[in-house]
């Protein structure tokens, strides 16, 4: 039998996993390509970095992809943005619905 506490820890990896996938897609937009595709494009993925942010489940860490440029304005968990509790619940009920991370991002957004 799970703890409550187990099942706060799964719930934060869950949000944790999906706000990282939905950022990503807002990468996707933002350069004009995928991750795994050739672009022309000067401006490219520039690795992540990690933000602590706080949600109802507690204190967590999120990886913020950036790009070369620095021109990558994240719409999910916006720069200088610590709270989260607000989308939190959103998006793991969505999910629970059955929506895709891109689509959460668009509802979102």
């Amino acid at each position: 039998m799970q703890t409550a506490e187990d099942i706060q820890d799964a719930l934060k990896d869950l949000l944790g996993g999906t706000i990282k996938e939905m950022m990503e897609a807002e990468m996707d937009d933002h350069l004009g390509y995928e991750k795994s595709e050739r672009s022309d494009n000067d401006d490219y993925r520039n690795g992540y970095k990690r933000k602590r942010v706080n949600s109802s489940y507690g204190s967590m860490e999120i990886e913020v992809p950036q790009d070369r440029k620095s021109t990558f304005q994240p719409q999910v968990v916006k720069k200088r943005q610590k709270d989260i509790s607000d989308i939190d619940q959103k998006i793991i009920s969505m999910y629970a619905k059955g929506m895709t991370t891109r689509q959460i991002s668009e509802t979102i957004e």
